[in-house]
């Protein structure tokens, strides 16, 4: 449960999310893409209030949610699974255009691919729907330090198209290298909100953001 958390996604910029287990990092992305509601507050886009618009309207109004567990239809192929959010004809390619690698893969059953593989799938189908808010919670789950540091300039180079992306993510040092704000919520509150230079930069106050 999160209370008394104000917050603000800005275009163009990372707002990367720490805190320890169960502090409420992943409630608060689900309550403003719509998979929990809200009991009090308001969460706006546009100064348009969206707290009582349903998942799909806020999918709608630009807002993509990347959950934990990479999501994938692993029955459908990489092209199918990328088509269901494409926005126009040429969303694919500019999708792909970020993934190369998935452009080999294209008529492979997602359910066939590494995990790497299907971490780019359920991305490059968040950047087909033409997002204006990207909310990745925990994209490194699961996955190789290797490929995680492969996905993480992609991302930076999505924020500067302009989306504004609020990033949930234990890999904390490196998160916050491509951040330019950063948010600690520690039992349901925010306890830091600040520059991400600033929470690198100090290494006991990053210790006590895991810490609780």
């Amino acid at each position: 449960m999160i209370s008394n958390v104000t917050l603000e996604i800005k275009p163009g910029e990372i707002t990367t999310v720490v805190g320890p287990n169960g502090a409420g990092k992943t409630s608060l992305l689900e309550s403003i893409s719509g998979v929990v509601g809200v009991s009090a507050g308001v969460i706006e886009l546009d100064d348009h209030p969206l707290t009582k618009m349903s998942r799909r309207d806020r999918a709608k109004a630009g807002i993509a949610h990347v959950e934990q567990g990479r999501m994938i239809f692993p029955g459908l192929t990489v092209r199918e699974n990328i088509q269901l959010t494409a926005k126009t004809k040429s969303s694919l390619d500019d999708a792909l255009a970020w993934f190369p690698e998935l452009g080999k893969r294209i008529d492979s059953q997602a359910l066939l691919l590494s995990g790497g593989e299907q971490q780019m799938v359920v991305l490059a189908r968040a950047f087909a729907s033409k997002p204006r808010y990207l909310l990745l919670d925990e994209m490194s789950l699961g996955l190789a330090p290797v490929v995680f540091l492969r996905l993480l300039p992609i991302v930076q180079e999505i924020a500067k198209t302009g989306v504004g992306i609020l990033l949930v993510e234990q890999f904390a040092h490196l998160a916050l290298k491509i951040a330019t704000d950063a948010t600690v919520i520690s039992n349901g509150h925010v306890t830091f909100h600040g520059p991400a230079t600033q929470l690198l930069e100090n290494e006991e106050q990053l210790k006590q953001a895991y810490l609780g």
